[in-house]
């Protein structure tokens, strides 16, 4: 069987809660591999208990990137990840390793695997105007400007939807054209790899939900709400920075502001981490429908055996055939 041009990068997605983390770190001990994260809430820093980030110990031990790497503040994009995460990547390689790539963030997966439409870059004096015209008219308000001068992006939003809407009124004010226009723009593609895709997702929702609560209580339980309270006076954040948007986040922050009690906390926080879960899995299918994708049960007792054996006959059936780049450590 020909090798294919391009070195190969394992892809490994999955709603949360699912065991992503668990499954990587089986995977780093027996594969030659770095991993790359790619989850939009992991890349703050000092937000460890919320983002559900991996033990100190299992970063310290295994190379990772993508995590730490801006403050509660700032701001990143599926853009900017992509431009990271091929750098790691083509570092990794010529390292002898394999990336491996690891999360929930499925518009992070698109946009390194599909490239990205050539938008312009975000202005903040034009998103400033938008946030004291949102202030003023509220996001639904803003919407409605957005519906005037671009129907078919502001069809697809919900009129609650403030980075999107913000991000879709930036680009006609910066450029007089609407963003549907320069989406319908081919894409610039550039993934020198071959992906292994492999889909982790559960068998029965209800225990992935059961798993969600658990996992929920627990950052509780760990201090999420000092977490939120101690990151918003330090960093003097705002309810409408993208950090504090982060499921988990955005819920604790009501809550500090009186807005219910813990036990809707506990509610509110797992019913919109099962919305988020439903919504990566919904990607998932879709990814599923595009390209070749290894789908595991993440509730199977040998999920991580099952998923290595797969990735190793990947590897030997398509490189080199046997030993270094399959992974065997000596």
């Amino acid at each position: 069987m020909a090798k294919p041009h391009h070195p190969p990068a394992i892809i490994l997605m999955g709603p949360t809660a699912s065991g992503k983390t668990a499954l990587s770190a089986s995977l780093a001990q027996s594969l030659q591999c770095e991993i790359i994260s790619v989850d939009s809430a992991q890349i703050y820093k000092h937000m460890n208990i919320g983002t559900a980030k991996p033990e100190a110990e299992f970063l310290k031990q295994t190379p990772h990137h993508g995590i730490d790497i801006i403050e509660p503040h700032e701001t990143y994009s599926a853009a900017k990840f992509r431009d990271d995460a091929l750098v790691h990547m083509r570092e990794i390689t010529e390292r002898g390793k394999i990336p491996l790539l690891v999360g929930g963030t499925m518009l992070y997966f698109k946009a390194l695997i599909e490239g990205m439409n050539d938008l312009p870059k975000a202005d903040p004096m034009v998103r400033l105007m938008i946030d004291t015209l949102a202030e003023e008219k509220g996001w639904p308000g803003v919407h409605a400007n957005l519906m005037a001068v671009d129907p078919e992006t502001a069809a697809r939003l919900d009129p609650n939807d403030s980075q999107r809407i913000q991000r879709a009124l930036e680009i006609y004010h910066l450029t007089g054209k609407p963003m549907s226009e320069w989406l319908a723009k081919p894409k610039y593609v550039y993934f020198p790899y071959t992906p292994i895709n492999i889909a982790i997702t559960p068998s029965d929702r209800g225990v992935l939900h059961e798993r969600i609560a658990q996992r929920f209580q627990q950052m509780l339980e760990a201090g999420l709400i000092d977490e939120v309270a101690r990151l918003r006076d330090e960093y003097a954040l705002e309810p409408t920075m993208p950090s504090m948007r982060c499921v988990g986040y955005r819920q604790t922050w009501q809550h500090l502001n009186g807005a219910f009690g813990i036990p809707e906390l506990f509610e509110q926080g797992v019913a919109a981490t099962r919305q988020l879960a439903k919504r990566q899995l919904t990607w998932l299918r879709a990814m599923e429908d595009e390209r070749e994708v290894a789908q595991f049960d993440c509730l199977a007792s040998d999920m991580d055996e099952r998923v290595l054996d797969y990735i190793r006959q990947e590897l030997e059936a398509h490189y080199l055939g046997g030993e270094a780049q399959a992974g065997r450590r000596e």
